[in-house]
């Protein structure tokens, strides 16, 4: 689904914000610092998982080294640890919050990595339940073409609205004391 984009980075120049010394221009190292703020779910000496201030759907979250590493590829086996035993911490406390089972855990390298700091994306899948908020799609008319999965994630990502900082609170609350 992603080949047509990697293409297109074939033999580009590496920014310079992917240097090693960019943390300190880094939003991730400045929320880590304190200098930021954001939506703790989860805390050790290694690792922070946040609410995304941009979620794709409620409970969307980061799972973040402390260690500034821009490449999955580069992350020292300690830190990639902690990260996987984080992820998996805060999925399962996520499920269980949000009676939902069905997540996506995605880690982007470069291409479609907005923040140049390794981080895992835990994403909960749609739910059409009453209970979630969300309303499955009405049935596609008889001569209508149903949309195409590349429409559908468009369309997803188009809808994305910025975290309420009063709902994502009371979220935090729940998912925390499911971890």
């Amino acid at each position: 689904m992603t080949s047509f984009i990697i293409g297109a980075h074939t033999d580009r120049s590496i920014p310079t914000e992917w240097s090693d010394d960019a943390d300190r221009n880094c939003p991730f190292c400045r929320i880590i610092a304190g200098e930021m703020p954001s939506t703790y779910l989860y805390e050790d000496d290694k690792v922070i998982a946040i609410l995304d201030i941009l979620p794709l759907r409620r409970g969307h979250t980061l799972v973040i080294p402390k260690a500034h590493y821009s490449r999955v590829s580069e992350l020292p086996s300690e830190y990639a640890s902690a990260v996987g035993q984080a992820v998996t911490k805060v999925a399962n406390g996520l499920t269980k919050a949000l009676g939902n089972t069905a997540l996506n855990v995605v880690c982007n390298q470069e291409y479609a990595q907005a923040v140049p700091h390794v981080h895992y994306h835990i994403i909960p899948a749609p739910s059409f339940d009453s209970s979630a908020g969300v309303a499955p799609s009405e049935k596609a008319k008889e001569n209508e073409k149903p949309l195409s999965r590349r429409e559908m994630h468009q369309r997803e990502f188009e809808s994305r609205e910025e975290l309420d900082e009063d709902e994502g609170r009371v979220l935090a609350v729940r998912i925390r004391a499911s971890l």
